[in-house]
């Protein structure tokens, strides 16, 4: 039997505010193909299909278009729901949806209630654990005590090696969890409520093989113990990662063979730093041209209408900050205010953020400073100059 492993699809999720559901439908049909080219049986996606409990009606519809693609390429389809899911949303018409080959796990009461599946060496029982809050499982799992996510999986995972005892057979375990010794990526919501989030690996002993959700980066806490990473990248933070899927193959005496499958990926990331300038004109950026970016200026003066501006070259930035040179000279806040009147901080604040106030404008911050802080007007008159043009003119 060949199973292939994904999770945290997100579907409906934005990237700083973009919409990329066009991206994902491309990445999930990306999915039904390598399922057809690499003869998958089984596809298993552990969690987080959706990026919110109540995804939109256009979310709904990509899901289904995947569901379909790889049904149709062959493949039985096991889903289980992640901290991201509605359980009751996603497993919605479970029992009906078995009969064509989707097998949704999304409740508690289904953990010992194994998907078998049958190939030439016997069967294979596939169990789903869904995202388990310890607040709302514990007495359902009968572990009243229990206020970790670690306690809540033991007991599910009790209840997995339990019916494992009564009818041995090979065993694949679906769980969303965040596994010690895994690392995150920054783009994960945190999954603690109140409790501790880790789960020691162990937890999983005795199963031929687990798939874990949660952590958007391919890796493998043990051999037979991995997450398959997201599809595509959330953070710019993951900028560098390759995603993939995974590819478990099993005989008649459990996993043979793991395969790390790379992704051709649908869109990059770029980080890109240096005056507006430079990004606008410089031919290094030229591969970042069709990728969503981030953009750091260093212009010494901030410029205006920075973003519109680097939309001209660059369609998908996402994000633009102004990192001026020298700003801070390495001075941290407590030492850059203290002795310093509240005049002095405002003009700074100026300087940091723009640039040098001119006297004008020193003026009239001056004056607005008094009035806030109730210091009496000067005795003089303050001759306000908002803007200096020098007319080349002389008396």
């Amino acid at each position: 039997m060949r199973i292939l492993h994904t999770s945290d699809w997100h579907i409906g999720r934005t990237f700083h505010g973009v919409e990329l559901l066009d991206d994902q439908r491309r990445a999930l049909a990306d999915l039904a193909r390598l399922v057809t080219e690499e003869g998958v049986d089984v596809v298993v996606v552990a969690g987080d299909v959706y990026d919110r409990s109540v995804p939109g009606s256009d979310a709904v519809e990509v899901y289904d278009g995947a569901l379909q693609a790889m049904a149709a390429a062959g493949a039985t389809l096991v889903v289980t729901s992640g901290n991201h899911d509605s359980p009751t949303r996603l497993g919605a018409g479970s029992s009906f949806a078995a009969a064509g080959g989707l097998h949704l796990r999304t409740t508690v009461d289904a953990i010992a209630e194994p998907v078998v599946l049958t190939d030439a060496h016997g069967e294979v029982a596939i169990y789903g654990i869904p995202y388990l809050e310890p607040d709302t499982v514990r007495d359902r799992l009968d572990v009243p005590q229990a206020r970790s996510h670690s306690e809540v999986l033991a007991a599910a995972m009790d209840r997995v090696r339990g019916h494992l005892a009564a009818h041995p057979r090979r065993s694949v375990v679906l769980a969303h969890a965040f596994v010690v010794g895994a690392v995150a990526t920054g783009s994960e919501r945190s999954i603690a409520v109140g409790g501790v989030e880790t789960v020691p690996v162990d937890t999983f002993d005795g199963v031929d093989y687990v798939a874990l959700g949660h952590l958007h980066s391919p890796q493998a806490v043990r051999e037979t113990v991995r997450y398959s990473g997201s599809p595509l990248p959330y953070s710019f933070g993951e900028r560098s990662h390759t995603k993939a899927v995974t590819i478990i193959d099993l005989d008649a005496d459990g996993v043979t063979d793991i395969r790390t499958v790379e992704l051709v990926p649908v869109r990059g990331l770029s980080s890109l730093r240096g005056t507006l300038d430079e990004l606008l004109h410089s031919p290094a950026h030229e591969t970042a041209v069709e990728h969503y970016v981030e953009a750091s200026l260093t212009d010494e003066v901030r410029p205006v209408d920075a973003l519109r501006r680097l939309r001209t070259r660059f369609p998908r930035v996402v994000h633009v900050e102004w990192d001026r040179p020298h700003a801070a000279d390495g001075i941290d806040y407590r030492s850059r205010v203290v002795n310093r009147s509240d005049t002095e901080i405002v003009r700074s604040f100026v300087a940091d953020v723009r640039s040098a106030p001119t006297p004008g404008e020193t003026a009239l911050l001056d004056l607005a400073v008094r009035a806030v802080v109730g210091e009496p007007e000067s005795d003089h008159p303050v001759e306000l100059t908002l803007f200096e043009l020098d007319t080349g003119l002389t008396a």
